[in-house]
């Protein structure tokens, strides 16, 4: 079983990104989005450092919070081998009603990823009813069906508040 990381969040986000788990990568080093080609954080730098590349995990935490963001993955625990999506068994959610209840300036939530969508709509349709919702293309490098910019363009779009 592998186990997902504590959201980031504070009292003043408004949007949470839900992704499924953690890549192998990011699990190893114990952050988000860590594998180097994923887009999330090069998506990031491009809407909120004009481009600029983050120095650590704490700057890309930082950050998060500043745009008033919120991150967490759909499943507390799950067995997956390797990091693709499709090869997630037993899956375990987390506890969204608590954590939306805990901080009620939520008002979007993203999925990053048609999986993370499909995971979170088993386990919380109701919330769905609640939130105003976006289902983005996913920032892993195995999606490579969208360019980099059009990946960007939606994400912005989808972030504004």
């Amino acid at each position: 079983m592998i186990e997902c990381f504590p959201p980031i969040i504070d009292e003043d986000s408004q949007i949470l990104i839900i992704g499924t788990m953690p890549s192998v990568k990011s699990l190893d080093a114990r952050e988000y989005y860590a594998h180097p080609r994923n887009a999330f954080w090069k998506i990031m730098a491009m809407l909120y450092l004009n481009g600029a590349e983050f120095s650590n995990f704490a700057e890309k935490k930082a950050c998060i919070l500043a745009h008033q963001l919120a991150l967490w993955d759909n499943l507390r625990f799950c067995e997956r081998n390797g990091s693709l999506d499709s090869n997630i068994k037993n899956m375990i959610p987390n506890d969204f009603e608590s954590l939306l209840q805990n901080h009620p300036h939520i008002c979007r939530l993203i999925f990053n990823g048609q999986k993370s969508f499909q995971i979170f709509k088993k386990f919380h349709p109701e919330l769905l009813e609640k939130y105003q919702h976006f289902v983005l293309p996913s920032t892993s490098p195995a999606n490579a069906t969208l360019s980099f910019e059009k990946k960007l363009a939606l994400w912005q779009e989808a972030l504004k508040i």
